[in-house]
């Protein structure tokens, strides 16, 4: 079933573009060619969703398999699910604007212990029962979660998924794929295409294990593995090349993959334990697929990622390579936390330049002995010149990402950390420059499956005590700003993180109580109630409060409690459980493991056939670096473009063109002129702001080239680049020298429809315009920003003003009104109030379209 999109997405819903999908980038394959029709969703709003690399990534692979046809869909604000539960109209996915209900397979990411209510949230939208027993008593698609959260410990969220897809998705989501295929020509029942689907390697059915009374996860049928294997794949930047969101997204960027894994064996860390082994990507693979998706998707940054992308031993030289490549099309590189202690002079050069990126460091922790127990493999030397060299760099501002309630901490400990920060704001002084300013970010540590601290246990009541002593403590320290994670939120991170399948009923109860992950951030304590209601109502109020008050401690621990089942024992991630026994005995005796990608064999357990061994690229030579980009000021041609702003392009907002047409411009390979100073900006000048939701047929933008081209040669370059529904309608050269569009700007003409309860003749219409035309004062009063009021004459603004066509109690009005960009201007809503004194009734306002900006002499 299709959905009316354009009775849902009014103006009057925030960023509506959100919801369009006819992003560049985005796959419209026919409808009747996919055998197999997949949605897939990261379930939080678009601005996370469409920027997270592995949605984009399975969304391009799927959609290159023969047959299978893969659509997007997004967690909607709450304008528009309120709107849809208003309108009983069931989530739809972007693309093909159907229900979800049409699909045959929906897949989830469940990255994150809390985000599982933002799942209830959207198949509850989608008119899709939320468990699997509710969803056998029809017909709906095959629900299903990947991701690290559903890897790690898929079993508090068991009932809501008929399968879980385990570990790397690229080769996992297409067998699937296949056998959903064969299981659809066979007419399979539900039943016996699950049981199919449990023989991939990497698939977990939970419908077919149930929990023995000493809390162990069987199978309960003998055609399913005991235990499921994670799947591991190697990295595959090419499907990185994707999306281009017309709305600003929070990685607004092109993002390539260059390292897959991390063996750095940080005790804390589960992405570490979950994604060994590591892979390199072959150097000129990364090289190849940015210079490529620079030029194809037109953004001016881009994101190496990894989990440790200093261990990616080729960084240096490629990030020379490719900032020499695109030297003078203003890149910026920027780098997700990086280890301290391979920062150097050449990492420096990749990162720096004209926009410099902020530089994050994570030592973790405050102390050299609680640095050995997490086995971070950071020496006090080494953070001190990781940050040194960042001065010297030119940086005067840098993150530094700390951990409280981690094993064996003490309080000297935790104040470790002010001293850390103290003791290198003064080494790193140097003369002349202002000193090193900090940003500290103080998470609470929360263990998690798989990992050596999976034992530990936390108490929130000494996360907010060791709060305080920090709170405290950066009191007399200048230059700092620390910032706290929410106790209430790691408390529920741990609760639900390493639960079991009784946990179903307290997170379906906390998404009825209101507790999405965004109602975290608009009231934390409302979230946090209702989950504290959903726990005591299921009875488990005394679980949560060991989580409160602090279970046993490893330093102090039972041993005997290390051989007890654990809710995801049958989880296969390669990692024995008796490695991680012995490492947690490494750590209560603060020795360290050596990184197994550049040192010895830690016997970890995963390397073999199934999960393959590290992968490590040698790093070629670091080419000679050419310098950062320089802003090339010369304006030698000027072109006037005159387009339209048509169809759903009205519903992309002004500052969202801007960023549009300087992406086209890249595309096109346009010898764009840029602004100096310390941020360069292309210059792309349009005329007038036009307000979100009007259309347009005479929108102005001038751009200002380095080179002389032929006027043709302009228009077809950019044409090719910009969407249908932003038509060019002429081209024309004016003088560098002559004055903006921006300043001639005068006035501008637009057709305006206007619907009244009752019927009114042509005749009376006529008479009230001509009644406008006459007057000589029209007042409207308006606020100032400082407050203060103004009468402002609307008549004064007001040149023409007549009839375009009347049916019954609707008209179309054309007008001529002031439109100059200090502020004077007539909007169609006062010509409306000026038409409401007059007649005396009330207007309804149904459609705006402008027709032409009208220019001054120069």
């Amino acid at each position: 079933m299709g959905i009316a999109i354009e009775k849902l997405l009014t103006p009057e819903v925030n960023k509506p573009a959100r919801y369009l999908g006819n992003e560049l980038g985005a796959k419209h394959k026919p409808w009747n060619r996919g055998k197999v029709r997949w949605v897939l969703t990261y379930p939080e709003v678009y601005e996370l969703g469409a920027s997270n690399l592995g949605h984009i990534i399975l969304y391009n692979i799927i959609n290159a398999q023969p047959r299978q046809l893969c659509d997007r869909t997004y967690l909607p604000a709450p304008d528009l699910a309120q709107k849809l539960r208003e309108t009983q109209t069931p989530l739809f996915a972007l693309e093909s604007r159907r229900v979800l209900k049409d699909f045959d397979i929906l897949g989830f990411n469940l990255s994150y212990e809390l985000g599982a209510t933002n799942i209830l949230e959207m198949l509850d939208l989608a008119q899709i029962p939320l468990t699997w027993k509710e969803r056998n008593l029809g017909e709906y698609p095959l629900i299903f979660a990947g991701g690290q959260t559903a890897t790690s410990n898929p079993e508090p969220f068991a009932e809501f998924f008929d399968f879980m897809a385990l570990g790397d998705g690229e080769e996992l989501l297409p067998e699937i794929g296949l056998i959903i295929e064969q299981g659809k020509a066979n007419n399979l029942t539900k039943e016996s295409l699950l049981l199919d689907l449990a023989q991939i390697p990497g698939v977990y059915v939970p419908r077919f294990y149930d929990i023995t009374e000493a809390g162990e996860v069987v199978p309960n049928r003998p055609d399913v593995p005991p235990r499921i294997l994670r799947r591991v794949s190697p990295p595959m930047p090419a499907y990185a090349i994707g999306l281009v969101p017309f709305i600003e997204t929070i990685h607004d960027r092109l993002v390539v993959e260059i390292r897959r894994g991390c063996t750095r064996g940080c005790r804390f860390c589960q992405p570490g334990m979950l994604t060994r082994p590591a892979r390199d990507v072959q150097p000129d693979d990364v090289i190849e697929t940015i210079e490529r998706g620079i030029r194809e998707t037109g953004h001016n940054e881009f994101s190496l990622l990894s989990l440790s992308c200093s261990d990616y031993l080729a960084l240096p030289a490629v990030g020379t390579e490719i900032k020499n490549r695109l030297k003078d099309e203003n890149i910026t590189l920027s780098l997700p936390s990086q280890r301290v202690d391979r920062f150097d002079k050449n990492i420096a050069n990749i990162v720096g330049g004209n926009r410099q990126s902020g530089l994050t460091f994570a030592p973790e922790a405050g102390t050299q002995r609680m640095r050995d127990v997490i086995n971070k493999g950071l020496t006090n030397e080494e953070l001190l010149r990781g940050v040194k060299t960042a001065v010297e760099e030119g940086w005067d501002k840098v993150k530094l990402y700390f951990m409280i309630g981690l094993p064996g901490e003490t309080d000297l400990d935790v104040l470790g950390i002010v001293e850390t920060v103290r003791w290198l704001r003064q080494e790193c002084r140097l003369k002349g420059r202002k000193p090193l300013q900090f940003t500290i970010t103080v998470s609470n540590f929360t263990p998690k499956p798989h990992t050596p601290f999976q034992w530990h246990s936390v108490s929130t009541a000494e996360f907010k005590r060791k709060q305080e002593l920090l709170r405290e403590a950066f009191r007399s320290l200048r230059g700092v700003k620390a910032n706290y994670t929410d106790v209430k939120i790691s408390a529920m991170e741990d609760f639900i993180g390493r639960g079991d399948r009784r946990l179903a009923p307290v997170i379906r109860r906390a998404w009825e109580l209101g507790a999405g992950m965004d109602s975290w951030w608009e009231n934390a304590q409302k979230a946090y109630e209702a989950w504290e209601q959903a726990i005591d109502e299921a009875g488990l109020s005394w679980k949560y409060r060991q989580v409160e008050e602090g279970e046993w401690n490893v330093f102090q621990g039972n041993i005997d409690l290390y051989n007890a089942p654990l809710p995801w024992d049958h989880i296969n991630t390669g990692i024995d459980k008796k490695w991680l026994q012995e490492d947690l005995q490494q750590a209560l005796e603060s020795a360290t493991v050596p990184d197994c990608s550049f040192d010895r064999c830690s016997h970890c357990g995963v390397c073999g056939v199934d999960f393959g061994h590290n992968v490590v690229v040698q790093p070629p030579a670091i080419p000679e670096f050419t310098g950062h980009f320089q802003p090339n000021p010369e304006r030698l041609q000027r072109f006037r473009v005159h387009f339209g702003k048509i169809g759903e392009m009205a519903l992309v907002s002004h500052l969202d063109l801007v960023r549009l047409f300087d992406r086209a411009v890249r595309r096109a390979a346009l010898p764009i002129s840029f602004t100096g100073g310390y941020h360069p900006g292309p210059r792309i000048s349009i005329a007038n702001a036009l307000t979100l939701g009007v259309t347009s047929n005479g929108e102005i933008v001038d751009f200002e080239l380095t080179e002389m081209i032929d006027v043709d040669k302009f228009r077809h370059a950019l044409e090719e680049q910009l969407p249908s529904d932003l038509p060019v309608y002429q081209v024309e050269e004016v003088s560098v020298k002559s004055t903006s569009a921006t300043r001639l700007l005068e006035e501008a003409e637009y057709l305006i429809t206007v619907e009244t309860e009752h019927i009114f003749s042509e005749e009376i219409w006529k008479n009230w315009l001509e009644n406008i035309l006459n007057s000589s004062e029209i007042n409207w009063e308006k606020r100032t920003k400082s407050g203060k009021k103004k009468t402002v004459n609307l008549r004064d603004r007001l040149s023409h003003l007549s009839l375009e066509s009347y049916q019954d109690n609707k008209v179309i009005l054309q007008y001529i009104g002031s439109c100059r960009n200090d502020g004077t201007m007539l909007q169609p809503q006062q010509v409306i109030l000026m038409l409401e004194r007059i007649s005396g009734i009330e207007l309804q306002l149904t459609n705006i379209h402008r027709q032409r900006l009208i220019l001054g002499d120069s």
